[in-house]
């Protein structure tokens, strides 16, 4: 019969079926990627995507704002990025973000898929959805703050009793050198609970103490690499072990927290004495339950519950803790600060009407947010309908990533925008200059609605600290190092140890 030999039938069939599924994974992937490169054709410019990975490997997930601004010197102020086979079109400098979020303002009020939050919020809340759904939810949301007082004079004494509450815990540290992360996040936080739950909580009350690190540890995760990989790829990175996966755990515990509070206030719900943002939901709810068609259910009021909670923790902290890193790494800047504090407020209480006497405090506080720039990126926006941007022609649901860093360094608009100077925000005559390029609550239709609660804690605790307390370093001012620990949905301050010193109004 000769010695010639053969394959099995059963490996024969294994080995045929196995290159059918190559070619035909292949040519799969060979047509999708031959499709992406037609449509990037009509697209802004940009680096030639990967099959797969698209242009992920331009990209240094280390800080991925650089990455985005380093390739906007070479493809301009509007470009094409690849997130796997998902084209964003970059939107870079003052006028192409003003172009764009606020003169195409209904146009770009659509938010695109962000998995890290909309994976648990399934889109029930007023920042992840869209539609005629975030419409009513964010108009609620807006009038409701309203009429609990944020941002009115109403609210000051909430604050200030806040900021005197963080005073006293400070002053425990006798003037020693402290990390002040923790203390400053649960006095922010508790200005928010205040609103959503209807009261502030002991700084050590135990769930108070989870509650905002699931806050802060979702802010840092989603602004390092697996944080960003998962937003690109979360249907891989789901099954890959990380700490991507606290993310969902430190969300669960949140909403877990908000529906026993929301189950309390059921129980003693007074229809004609709303007590917080929860009351309120609860009462619309009722009014709204003959109409099928209601965006006012329990899932609703815990997710937009959650969101306040979230934008009203971290991102304020995060801002006040570069705020008290920059005025011991700056003192001739401190120095004009508490000189103004000193003569305009003295001894009594600060208030927020103080800020009209104030313009170099104020001016500060501007310079804290665009050089601190704590939210770098917006979050992704989505065509509402067909639009045309410039000689571009772009189609509904066309995904668009504006980077708000590169207004706050645009060059047209502030002079050496590398240098941390209030006077980017000043005259010739030392009068306040409120700059439109400064965008830290993002622009247009889906600016943050606490931006007037946040604008009001900043000016009335960094006052009330530089009142009772002198700032000082552990090490000399050139020493300080004001780079973020991490770079990605948000720039996390550095850890830094201070003293809080006690002085009087009067001391030079």
């Amino acid at each position: 019969m000769g010695n010639c030999t053969t394959l099995p039938l059963h490996r024969m069939d294994l080995y045929s079926v196995t290159t059918v599924l190559l070619v035909m994974l292949m040519t799969i992937l060979l047509t999708k990627y031959t499709k992406i490169l037609l449509e990037k054709s009509k697209l802004p410019p940009g680096p030639t995507p990967l099959p797969i990975i698209g242009t992920l490997h331009k990209m240094n997930f280390n800080n991925i704002v650089k990455s985005l601004l380093d390739l906007s010197k070479k493809y301009g102020d509007i470009y094409t990025v690849y997130e796997g086979s998902q084209p964003v079109i970059v939107l870079c400098n003052y006028k192409t973000i003003k172009d764009t979020l606020i003169d195409k303002a209904e146009e770009f009020s659509g938010r695109a898929y962000f998995p890290s939050f909309f994976d648990f919020t399934k889109g029930d809340d007023f920042a992840f959805s869209s539609g005629e759904k975030w419409k009513e939810l964010r108009r609620f949301a807006m009038l409701t703050l309203g009429s609990l007082g944020v941002g009115k004079r109403s609210f000051e004494e909430r604050i200030r009793e806040e900021a005197m509450c963080l005073t006293d815990v400070l002053r425990k540290s006798n003037g020693s050198s402290i990390d002040p992360n923790y203390n400053i996040l649960r006095a922010m936080s508790n200005v928010i609970c205040s609103v959503v739950f209807g009261n502030r909580f002991e700084y050590n009350e135990e769930h108070f103490q989870k509650l905002v690190l699931c806050v802060q540890d979702n802010f840092r995760i989603m602004s390092t690499r697996w944080g960003l990989l998962y937003n690109i790829f979360p249907n891989v990175l789901r099954y890959i072990p990380g700490p991507h996966h606290e993310i969902m755990e430190n969300f669960k515990f949140m909403g877990d927290f908000i529906k026993m509070k929301m189950e309390n206030n059921m129980k003693t719900l007074d229809r004609n004495n709303p007590r917080d943002f929860i009351d309120c939901f609860l009462i619309k709810m009722e009014k709204e339950k003959n109409n099928e068609k209601t965006f006012y259910n329990p899932d609703t009021l815990v997710m937009c519950s959650l969101i306040l909670f979230f934008g009203g923790t971290e991102t304020v902290s995060a801002t006040f803790r570069f705020t008290l890193l920059f005025v011991m790494k700056h003192p001739s800047v401190a120095a004009k600060v508490y000189g103004e504090i000193d003569s305009v407020i003295g001894q009594r209480p600060p208030n927020y009407e103080d800020r009209h006497s104030m313009p170099y405090t104020v001016a500060f506080l501007y310079e804290i947010q665009r050089y601190a720039d704590v939210v770098p990126l917006a979050l992704p926006h989505e065509l509402t309908m067909d639009t045309q941007i410039y000689n571009y022609k772009f189609k509904k649901g066309t995904v668009f990533t504006p980077v708000l860093t590169s207004a706050h360094n645009d060059k047209t608009q502030f002079d050496n925008p590398e240098n941390f100077d209030p006077k980017h925000f000043l005259d010739e005559n030392g009068k306040l200059i409120k700059n439109e390029a400064l965008m830290p609550f993002s622009a247009g239709k889906r600016i943050c609605p606490g931006k007037s609660l946040a604008d009001m804690e900043i000016f009335l605790f960094i006052t009330t600290l530089l009142q009772k307390f002198t700032i000082k370093s552990t090490v000399p001012p050139e020493k300080i190092s004001v780079t973020p620990a991490a770079v990605g949905l948000g720039h996390i301050p550095p850890s830094y140890e201070i003293c809080f010193l006690p002085r009087t109004c009067t001391e030079e």
